[in-house]
């Protein structure tokens, strides 16, 4: 008779120190060796998210002192950070998707498990266009105020 064998599932919390340690050829196996790939696409997923919310956070500070100054430099820095607050997004979204793929070919999934991908993933998803468009419109609010500001100050002149 065959051996039937139950897995359990069970949730663990990482310390910040666990996230950051290196993953194996064979997960589990510490005499594998180190797999590089996985060890790093999952701390870029780890730290990507934070670099991008200090750049969206310093992008505000930095379009409050545009409206403070009426600068139209300022808002040309602050859509570069939003930019850069998208790639870092876009970059951790595609390095979590890459780690997954490269865990289950060395894993399969247990029969109770599905492998969809959850609803703070399609949040970041749909952040990272949310990032690139506000980038677009805040350096073509630059562009374009620049433009009249130019204008204007022909005017006066004249």
């Amino acid at each position: 008779m065959g051996e039937s064998f139950d897995m359990v599932t069970k949730c663990m919390s990482f310390t910040l120190n666990e996230q950051f340690m290196e993953k194996f050829v064979e997960p589990g196996n510490h005499n594998s060796g180190i797999d590089l790939l996985r060890t790093y696409l999952w701390r870029c997923q780890f730290l990507l998210p934070f670099v991008s919310l200090g750049l969206m956070c310093f992008g505000a500070l930095i379009g409050l002192s545009a409206c403070i100054c009426r600068s139209l430099y300022p808002t040309i820095a602050t859509g570069i950070l939003h930019l850069l607050a998208g790639l870092c997004t876009l970059g951790s979204v595609s390095c979590y998707v890459a780690g997954i793929e490269l865990l289950h070919q060395k894993l399969e999934l247990p029969e109770n498990v599905s492998g969809e991908f959850g609803w703070s993933f399609c949040l970041a998803c749909v952040s990272a266009p949310l990032q690139f468009m506000a980038s677009a419109l805040f350096i073509w609010a630059a562009h374009t105020n620049r433009k009249e500001y130019t204008l204007m100050k022909a005017y006066r002149v004249a």
